[in-house]
């Protein structure tokens, strides 16, 4: 086997930039239990950051922002946006992007909530929501690895196609969820332990996701292809093949958010999940992914997207302005991104 041309390089998760065959360090079995998550401080910063905003919102509104309600509130909207972020920190990660998560949540989530689809219950909302995902994904897939199109161009081109789709399933209209059993899954009752069911498929993708970055082959050679996919190719890895699948693994992410999506307001819409990719982009690079590619944490992600959502909150509790939202996460992911430079060139 052919060695590849650069080093092995450790980032703040644990996971390497050099193709995993390259380096017998980069084994998932020499990974130490105590770093589950690397306390860096990248990490440290946003922990910071948000607890920064905790203290806001307690001080703005006291009696509202630390209700339990409210909590639940933050971590149940943080669910379906961290659940795209998720397959969207690993696109990121190989070096590509993915600007059609939005539109696909849009058609996952009303393909699955047309009446013909409600007859067949809970799992036929499901497994439609998850299929036209993996569908989309696919063809995103097809199109960045095969079709050798620009990730930009392939996805808006899904982006486009996906929401007018989507309008055209709908005709414009709300299509109300009348299974029981979906939206049993969204009532206060139904919380396990005060954690509310949504919150609970978050964690889990999220320990899936941190699994299969830092423990298994196919996270060090999503790490390998953006770090130097030239390198990757001569270390053995089917760079393509690899693509495809991250963007299957995102079209099914964005599956498992138009089912919660469905879950959370109950109906679907064409205009569900409008502007996810930018929030979702946006988490990712506060967390400390790299637009260039190879390098990223789960972890940051979601504390991109929490500090997100908390910035929402405050926002609507004080009554302020969505424009005035925009505004205050624009100049967030600047901050972030003049960070990210800092970084490249001090290292």
């Amino acid at each position: 086997m052919t060695q590849p041309a650069s080093p092995a390089r450790e980032d703040g998760a644990g996971t390497t930039a050099a193709p995993p065959e390259a380096s017998p360090k980069a084994s998932p079995k020499t990974v130490p239990a105590k770093r589950l998550v690397r306390w860096d401080g990248r990490t440290l910063t946003l922990v910071g950051v948000l607890a920064a905003l905790a203290l806001v919102g307690a001080i703005t509104k006291p009696d509202q922002f630390i209700a339990t309600s409210n909590l639940q509130l933050i971590l149940t909207q943080s669910s379906v946006i961290g659940v795209v972020v998720v397959g969207v920190t690993f696109v990121i990660i190989s070096g590509g992007i993915d600007l059609s998560v939005g539109a696909i949540v849009a058609l996952a989530s009303v393909w699955a909530t047309t009446v013909a689809t409600q007859e067949y219950g809970f799992w036929g909302i499901l497994f439609t929501a998850l299929l036209v995902g993996l569908a989309c994904g696919l063809i995103n897939g097809v199109l960045v690895a095969y079709g050798r199109l620009v990730p930009f161009i392939a996805t808006l081109a899904m982006l486009a196609s996906a929401r007018g789709l989507a309008l055209q399933i709908t005709d414009g209209q709300t299509q109300i969820v009348s299974v029981k059993s979906v939206l049993d899954l969204g009532r206060r009752e139904n919380y396990v332990l005060g954690i509310p069911p949504l919150v609970i498929v978050f964690l889990a993708v999220v320990i899936v996701g941190w699994l299969l970055l830092n423990r298994t082959t196919f996270g060090r050679r999503s790490v390998a292809v953006g770090s130097n996919p030239e390198a990757a190719r001569l270390a053995g890895i089917d760079v393509r093949r690899q693509r495809l699948y991250l963007y299957l693994l995102s079209g099914l992410c964005c599956g498992i958010a138009a089912f919660l999506l469905v879950v959370l307001v109950g109906s679907g819409q064409s205009t569900n999940g409008n502007l996810y990719e930018l929030d979702a982009i946006a988490a990712a690079i506060i967390g400390g992914t790299l637009l260039s590619g190879g390098r990223g944490t789960i972890v940051g992600s979601v504390l991109g997207v929490l500090i997100f959502t908390t910035i929402n909150n405050i926002f609507a509790l004080n009554n302020l302005q969505t424009d005035v939202q925009q505004i205050a996460k624009g100049a967030i992911i600047v901050i972030a991104v003049l960070v990210q430079r800092r970084d490249a060139r001090d290292t």
